[in-house]
């Protein structure tokens, strides 16, 4: 059984700043009406569902339903809450990482929940990245290290480009960080292991 640290995703209340972590993945922000809406389509329906869960916490309302391709997305309604959020994470219309970015338990947790894959036995994991924003990729590689979890870049121009964090030590980290997953076995199977 792991030890919860002070500052885990379980124990740090929910912000709607932590959308970042999946804007750092996949996800995609909106303007629109005087405020935004986040959303992501991920790979499996147990991420959509804790994506909603963690986005509910917020405080937002959210939405599960399918995407054009027939995965599953997620997104919340467009509040003016996160307009600053959106103006943030744009640069014009092109996402862009925040200057400074560092993210946080509940950012990892919510990267990790959208894009995050253990590889290997469990020695190696990997947080996803946009494929449609290869210019974020060197600055969130930037934005892990300043988090203590220095990450290898992985894959830049190919259909799953990646950030691979090896080793105990910072594996250990991370999972402090994001907490324990969520019920489901392939939750359970994608989250990092020490």
């Amino acid at each position: 059984m792991n030890q919860l640290s002070f500052f885990s995703a379980d124990t740090v209340p929910p912000n709607v700043d932590d959308l970042g972590g999946l804007l750092a993945a996949q996800g995609q922000v909106v303007v629109a009406g005087g405020g935004a809406r986040v959303s992501v389509v991920v790979d499996a329906q147990w991420r959509a569902e804790a994506i909603a869960e963690l986005i509910a916490e917020a405080g937002l309302a959210v939405e599960v339903t399918r995407s054009e391709e027939g995965s599953p997305l997620v997104r919340t309604a467009s509040v003016a809450v996160l307009a600053a959020l959106a103006a943030d994470w744009t640069k014009g219309a092109v996402k862009a990482v925040p200057a400074g970015w560092i993210p946080g338990p509940r950012a990892l947790r919510a990267w990790t929940l959208a894009a995050g894959c253990a590889e290997g036995d469990g020695d190696r994991f990997v947080f996803g990245l946009d494929p449609h924003a290869p210019d974020t990729h060197p600055v969130l590689a930037q934005s892990l290290m300043r988090a203590g979890i220095a990450p290898t870049l992985m894959g830049t121009r190919g259909p799953r480009p990646g950030l691979r964090v090896v080793g105990h030590r910072r594996l250990s980290r991370l999972v402090e960080n994001i907490g324990q997953p969520p019920d489901q076995s392939e939750a359970r199977s994608a989250w990092p292991r020490v």
